[in-house]
């Protein structure tokens, strides 16, 4: 009998590991009596809003850029992004002393799009609902001999993304369960190959926006599906269709995929601020929107929950909040 080597292992995750040790936030995991209380578990909150850009995604953009060669990196890199790994690649690009060009939907959040300019990025817009943003980006690298590093789909950026979980548990020590947003799959891949060969009985479950649920469709129907552009708040899990990279790793290790609505996401994120006294993007509070109305399910007694974001300027914040339900 042969087998195949996974595309990601935990030996991946832990060199990403030793790639960004100095580099990117060793971020805090933070406890609440408070949350304990409504869920019925013990709940750590990897807080990666407190990451390099505000956002898990420097993590696997950088341990991508850290690779190229200096060739490479002489030409610059390309990316396709909404906004968080879009900062990530323009972060990652000035510290390593290269540039970026990003494409990005034109209707990306205001914050986001200013902040990777801010880095020294390039900024090429589309029109989500109508344009390819991997043709553009795909053509606009191969004109300008860049290297493209996209979002999710990469062993490299995977792994990098795994990182956060394999902080996690260092810290924690063993989880019962495991909960992350799914927006393309890196994220929630890279952190169940790391949580999965480090304890393989934990449960890791995804969560996706209800009118972004190509990740459920895809695992129920045993293949990828692909669903309109959604319109939801959480933009940055607004996907139309799983990575194939991703998807061969999430059907693979995930237990299952919980959907929460946008109010529900408006919910947690108000509770993340009055209660917890921190800010979390749209995309960032579906895992806890998941544990705080059950949707989860029955919860076993220790739980770690991915808090992937927190790239939601006030304007918007107090829009999304500032009405309670």
């Amino acid at each position: 009998m042969t087998t195949t080597t996974p595309p990601v292992t935990l030996d991946d995750v832990r060199d990403a590991a030793a790639r960004l040790d100095g580099v990117a936030h060793r971020t805090p995991v933070l406890r609440s009596r408070t949350l304990d209380a409504l869920v019925g578990a013990e709940v750590f909150l990897k807080c990666e809003n407190f990451q390099r850009v505000g956002a898990f995604k420097f993590r696997g953009a950088y341990n991508a850029a850290s690779r190229l060669t200096p060739e490479q990196r002489a030409r610059g890199i390309a990316a396709y992004s909404s906004g968080n790994h879009a900062q990530a690649v323009a972060l990652a690009a000035r510290e390593l002393g290269t540039t970026a060009v990003i494409v990005m939907p034109e209707d990306a959040p205001p914050s986001k799009r200013e902040a990777t300019a801010a880095y020294g990025a390039e900024i090429v817009t589309y029109d989500r609902y109508g344009g390819d943003r991997v043709a553009i980006a795909e053509a606009l690298a191969a004109e300008r001999g860049l290297s493209l590093i996209p979002p999710y789909e990469h062993p490299h950026v995977i792994a990098g993304q795994g990182t956060a979980a394999l902080e996690l548990l260092e810290e924690t020590g063993e989880l019962d369960a495991l909960v992350a947003p799914v927006g393309g799959g890196g994220l929630i891949a890279g952190s169940a190959t790391a949580a999965k060969a480090l304890h393989p009985g934990i449960r890791v479950l995804g969560v996706e926006p209800e009118a972004g649920d190509d990740t459920k469709r895809s695992l129920e129907a045993g293949r990828r599906v692909t669903v309109p552009v959604p319109r939801t708040i959480a933009d940055g899990q607004a996907l139309h269709t799983p990575g194939e990279l991703t998807f061969s790793l999430n059907r693979r290790l995930l237990d299952g995929i919980v959907l929460v609505s946008d109010d529900e996401i408006r919910d947690a994120m108000r509770f993340a601020f009055e209660r917890l006294k921190i800010v979390v993007e749209p995309s960032g509070a579906t895992p806890l929107a998941a544990l705080l109305t059950g949707r989860a399910g029955r919860l076993p007694r220790r739980v770690g929950v991915i808090v992937s974001g927190g790239n939601v300027d006030a304007g918007r914040f107090a829009r999304l909040c500032g009405t309670a339900r």
